[in-house]
């Protein structure tokens, strides 16, 4: 009966099918080429060379490897859920991208009659895909492959309305998609994991452990991750300065992060020795928390700073944090996303709110307006005029004081995570119904469970019921 009730034999080929016929149709109705891409607009005035392709593209390789390869490997740290963490998080990126693309372009439908595709909305699209990868970190091991498509098909809409409404009403400065990204992401997924609590989890599973092979692939995932961060944070900025600061900052902020994590993994252990989980996780905290003000004239020792803060509230989260929420809370965080991207996300905000605050001419010059857009001038402004004089590219603003637009920046943080944990539980209560596969208790963190593994699977754990070494397992067989 067990064996039934999680086969995918049925669920998975019809949800797929299903979505797949609904997808075709709506990119036959609605999805078209972006002028760059359309052929009946070339001519013989056409130069090639400048083409968004080849300004795009490399950011676009870039999250690839980030998505695909960072993200796949990272999340393969269980010993005997490495396919599950692996494949399933390419399953769900592959159909992710494709359904965001809709779902982000409805806006421009909206407004434009079609969804006109480009490498830009790839990009775009990958972010989105980012949102749900990260999300699917507070579930990992607890979730058929039928129920992971489905809270991607459910979450990609909120997060783009998230997205749409704070970019449209509340126009903030998030370069790095510290809220956009890590926050919506991490409450999102929390809020999933706290409707499918499990209480059984609460005391440890047999099976949640790691192994030396599991382990050094999730460390590749980590070295994906972070040497592609910069071009993460760096992608939508302003080409120029600002994209330059965007990679620098990215760096300087990991580099910090990476150094910390290793002095305190030893100095917070009970033996002084490294751990594993925090090299695989703490050292990407960098990353995030300079994320809101990874564009902004903050200093090269400011982003030193906050890739250390990051990294030590990361670091304490998972020591003290991820334990409490899970015996006190009812909220099983599997890779500890509240720590890696909810408590770095908000030092980001805080940081990106100092920064905006901290922003004027005398730094950054009449550039200031194109950095902080709705801060310029608004149409009409003789000020406006004056400073296009200087640069032309300066477009007309809002006329928002340093001030206002801090406090536009708050408001986003508390509506995003509001929408967000609430989007979540509504999205985990579907997510419980009957029918999805749901792995009982007891094949939590197994992939005997939904994939054909092969016969050396869990040799290690099962040989004569004892924890062997593969060397003593095979000096066992030998004298058979």
């Amino acid at each position: 009966m067990k064996r039934d009730s999680t086969s995918l034999r049925v669920r998975l080929p019809a949800l797929v099918f299903v979505l797949e016929v609904v997808i075709v149709a709506l990119y036959v109705l609605f999805v078209t080429y972006d002028d760059h891409a359309n052929a009946r607009l070339q001519n013989n005035q056409t130069n090639h060379m400048d083409n968004t392709l080849y300004r795009h593209y490399p950011f676009f390789a870039d999250i690839q490897v980030m998505i695909f390869i960072g993200f796949g490997c990272l999340l393969a740290f269980f010993r005997l859920y490495g396919f599950g963490g692996m494949v399933f998080n390419f399953l769900t990126a592959a159909f992710t991208i494709q359904w965001a693309i809709l779902v982000q372009g409805f806006f421009q439908f909206y407004t434009d009659g079609k969804i006109r595709l480009g490498v830009l909305n790839l990009i775009t699209a990958e972010f989105a895909c980012a949102v749900v990868l990260i999300s699917f970190g507070a579930v990992l091991g607890k979730t058929s492959p039928v129920q992971l498509l489905i809270m991607a098909l459910l979450e990609i809409p909120v997060f783009a309305v998230t997205e749409w409404a704070v970019l449209e009403y509340l126009k903030i400065n998030d370069a790095g998609g510290s809220i956009l990204i890590h926050i919506f992401a991490c409450y999102f997924g929390l809020g999933v994991t706290f409707v499918l609590y499990r209480p059984n989890l609460n005391k440890g599973h047999p099976k949640e452990v790691t192994s030396y092979q599991s382990d050094i692939l999730s460390v590749m995932g980590t070295l994906f991750l972070w040497i592609f961060w910069p071009s993460f944070n760096s992608a939508l900025t302003l080409r120029g300065d600002d994209q330059h600061r965007a990679v620098l900052h990215t760096f300087i902020g990991l580099s910090a992060s990476t150094l910390t994590a290793f002095a305190l993994s030893a100095l917070l252990s009970k033996n002084g020795k490294l751990s594993m989980a925090d090299v695989q996780n703490v050292t990407l905290a960098g990353g995030v928390t300079v994320g809101a003000s990874v564009d902004m004239m903050i200093s090269p020792a400011a982003a030193y700073v906050l890739g250390m803060l990051g990294c030590t509230a990361c670091m304490l989260g998972y020591k003290y944090l991820t334990p409490y929420l899970a015996k006190h809370l009812h909220i099983q965080d599997q890779c500890g996303i509240h720590n890696l991207h909810g408590l770095t996300g908000l030092i980001a905000s805080a940081a990106g709110i100092c920064a905006i605050l901290l922003a004027s001419e005398e730094t950054y010059g009449p550039s200031l307006y194109e950095t902080f857009s709705y801060r310029a001038p608004p149409e009409g402004d003789p000020h406006l005029e004056e400073l296009q004089r200087l640069i032309p590219g300066i477009q007309a603003g809002l006329g928002r004081s340093a001030q206002e637009q801090a406090l536009y920046q708050v408001a986003a943080v508390f509506s995003t995570i509001v929408v967000a944990a609430v989007g979540g539980m509504l999205t985990g209560f579907v997510l419980s119904l009957p029918y999805l596969a749901s792995p009982d208790d007891d094949s939590c963190f197994d992939d005997k469970l939904f994939f054909n593994v092969p016969p050396d699977f869990d040799f290690k754990l099962t040989y004569k019921n004892t924890t062997c070494t593969d060397e003593e397992a095979r000096v066992e067989l030998n004298k058979q």
